[in-house]
């Protein structure tokens, strides 16, 4: 199906992470929020923050796909965030946040995005994941895909002024 390599070290797979982004948001890159230069600079970021990790998937040794994600903590931006505020309880639980997962045309609806989520939290230490996802992306279907992989709604979020309000979801690393 897909060979999935992880990176914990941004600079080998920068260049990978950027084109998959740009094919993937290619209708969207005029907008500021998702030009290829605001994606850098929220990449570049996130790849200085504890826990960075990638997966990325590749068919046929083309990479389609990726997941990245960072270590929270109690006092990090991304709960501070969402609101309404999270209780003490959620945010000082371990917590791994997916901050991008994305797979490009026309390998989606194939399992690929599920293959990258489970495998990005397969040793992951923290017990809890959060990920924030625009309702309106795929017209919902994609907050209704992680509905069903067990997330469960905690709030809303905005994280810069021109970005889209976002849901804020919540789940246990591990199901039962």
């Amino acid at each position: 199906m897909a060979d999935l390599v992880h990176a914990r070290d941004i600079d080998e797979v920068w260049e990978t992470l950027i084109e998959i982004y740009a094919d993937v948001r290619r209708a969207q890159l005029h907008d500021p929020h998702y030009s290829v230069e605001r994606y850098a600079e929220r990449l570049a970021r996130h790849g200085k923050e504890p826990g960075w990790e990638t997966v990325i998937a590749s068919v046929d040794g083309v990479p389609v796909g990726y997941g990245y994600v960072n270590s929270l903590t109690s006092e990090d931006r991304w709960w501070k965030r969402t609101t309404p505020a999270p209780s003490p309880e959620v945010t000082a639980t371990p917590t791994v946040a997916i901050k991008e997962m994305m797979v490009v045309e026309p390998h989606r609806r194939r399992g690929i995005a599920k293959l990258i989520h489970d495998e990005l939290l397969a040793e992951r230490p923290e017990p809890a994941v959060s990920l924030m996802v625009s309702p309106a992306n795929q017209d919902g279907r994609v907050q209704a895909l992680y509905a069903r992989w067990g997330y469960q709604t905690i709030g809303g979020s905005q994280p810069s002024p021109d970005s889209p309000p976002l849901t804020v979801m919540l789940r246990p690393r591990h199901l039962d």
